[in-house]
């Protein structure tokens, strides 16, 4: 399998351009609420089991279980029918939101440290179409599901015999890119060993000694210049 990513610049109209916008704050306000459920759930078992806080403190029943990714994607259909907003959105482009959150989450666990951040107005800068029935790219256009299709400068074409699988929309500062993952279903071969090992020892009096009994003097080039 050959999986390559290329970026194409992307020129969208003003009602595709203000969509796209909505479409980011839509998936930074999921992220968010999702990211407020798993820190609540968090903070709620941080409290000593024989007191609480005077303050404040998180209320939320010792049963419930923590948030995982699937039961969050899982509330987003009936989280559409209270906000209807959020119907706006393509639901897989949706759904990547909250996946980038738990991939987050996961590399947090790993790590110890890097705990997911809650983004500000203008920190969610690409929105990911997961899926494509068919090729939408052109020449000219790119064609994205419920904006449709987008002029595009297709600098590299794609060459023939790969899919387009997946397509990032991302906003930097007053323009827009797309960066599109195109795979193809061939073997590549790993490169057949062929040699032997050897042992390579770096040192002063000989910058390099191998255990096959090669040794290379040190090249000196500032000594060779000042000559």
């Amino acid at each position: 399998m050959l999986t390559f990513n290329y970026r194409y610049r992307i020129y969208p109209n003003a009602a595709q351009e203000q969509k796209l916008i909505e479409w980011l704050e839509i998936c930074r306000g999921a992220y968010n609420y999702a990211l407020r459920e798993i820190k609540d759930w968090c903070d709620s078992r941080k409290c000593l089991i024989d007191r609480c806080s005077l303050e404040k403190e998180y209320i939320i029943p010792a049963k419930a279980k923590f948030p995982k990714e699937i039961n969050q994607l899982n509330n987003l259909p009936k989280a559409k029918k209270e906000f209807p907003k959020l119907g706006e959105d393509p639901s897989q482009v949706l759904q990547q939101g909250i996946k980038q959150l738990h991939r987050g989450w996961e590399y947090f666990q790993e790590r110890g440290f890097g705990f997911p951040r809650f983004k500000n107005y203008g920190q969610f800068k690409s929105l990911l179409f997961p899926q494509f029935k068919e090729n939408h790219v052109t020449n000219f256009h790119i064609k994205l599901p419920k904006i449709g299709a987008i002029t595009i400068n297709l600098h590299r074409p794609i060459t023939s015999g790969f899919v387009v699988k997946q397509v990032r929309a991302i906003g930097k500062a007053d323009r827009w890119y797309a960066s599109i993952n195109i795979q193809c279903d061939v073997s590549v071969p790993d490169a057949m060993p062929h040699g032997h090992p050897i042992g390579v020892d770096v040192g002063i009096q000989k910058f390099l000694a191998s255990s096959d009994s090669v040794s290379v003097q040190p090249p000196k080039f500032f000594k060779s210049l000042l000559s």
